[in-house]
């Protein structure tokens, strides 16, 4: 039976002073206020804030998920404080722009290791010992960047769709387990991380009037969707049509889509 967030102690959230996984963290409180949070970012500061604001049992690790070996050390320390865990969600990462060839190396395998590596390497940690005891979930926000070609994205795209389809894999493989697997595909959701990228475009039409979203509402449909047993999460609720028209949608993306600064 799927585990549902009323029966889940003890959670890990990843990026929790970013604006979706805050969101999502707070999310996470108001519907279990006993249960133990490990709230994870580079940004320590916000996340001890966090976890003043929520309150409970909740421990802060400020680390930098820029290696496989630091996403499985992170999960260690976890279980070793809380127990082993029911919940983990996904949401640390970052988001470059620019033209392929002009991104530096070093910075392109950096964000494949956070983006990537280190989400699939916590799932990995986390899935076994879930699936043993039959019970737990596991949010993985990818990104509709991660679905449709955006130019600009070729390695954050490249990360999300391989975190997305590797999610989609675990849902199918771990369902019958025990174990709820969530894949979360954004559209652009107001952030800092969200702000910061559409400053790397050039102005025109769709940088200026496409929808946009808001954390908390999103935050809201992932317990929903953790919840409801439902296997994904499109928000804002436009970008589902992406999402189904995969063809069209990357066809107009390519063509009419923002063209990324010099």
């Amino acid at each position: 039976m799927t585990a549902r967030l009323g029966d889940a102690p003890h959670v890990l959230v990843t990026g929790a002073a970013g604006a979706i996984g805050g969101a999502t963290a707070r999310a996470l409180r108001r519907l279990r206020p006993r249960a133990r949070l490990t709230l994870a970012d580079l940004d320590g500061t916000g996340a001890e804030r966090l976890g003043r604001e929520l309150g409970g049992e909740v421990a802060v690790e400020a680390c930098d998920l820029g290696t496989a070996a630091a996403a499985r050390a992170l999960h260690a320390r976890a279980a070793a404080r809380f127990g082993p865990l029911d919940g983990l969600v996904s949401s640390a990462g970052l988001m470059q722009v620019g033209a392929l060839e002009r991104m530096p190396w070093d910075a392109a395998e950096h964000l494949l290791l956070v983006d990537l590596v280190a989400p699939l390497a916590l799932l990995h940690a986390a899935a076994g010992a879930m699936a043993a005891r039959g019970a737990g979930f596991v949010v993985n926000v990818s990104s509709m960047a991660g679905r449709v070609p955006l130019k600009g994205c070729a390695f954050y795209g490249a990360a999300k769709a391989g975190l997305a389809m590797a999610s989609e894999i675990a849902h199918a493989e771990l369902a019958g387990r025990g174990v709820h697997v969530v894949t979360v595909y954004p559209g652009p959701v107001r952030s800092a991380l969200e702000a910061g990228a559409r400053a790397e475009y050039r102005p025109g039409l769709l940088t200026r009037h496409v929808p946009t979203g808001d954390a908390p509402t999103l935050a809201r449909h992932i317990v929903e969707a953790v919840e409801r047993g439902r296997a994904r999460v499109v928000y804002p609720a436009v970008y589902a049509l992406g999402y189904r028209a995969l063809g069209l949608a990357s066809r107009v993306a390519l063509r009419l889509g923002p063209e990324p600064r010099a």
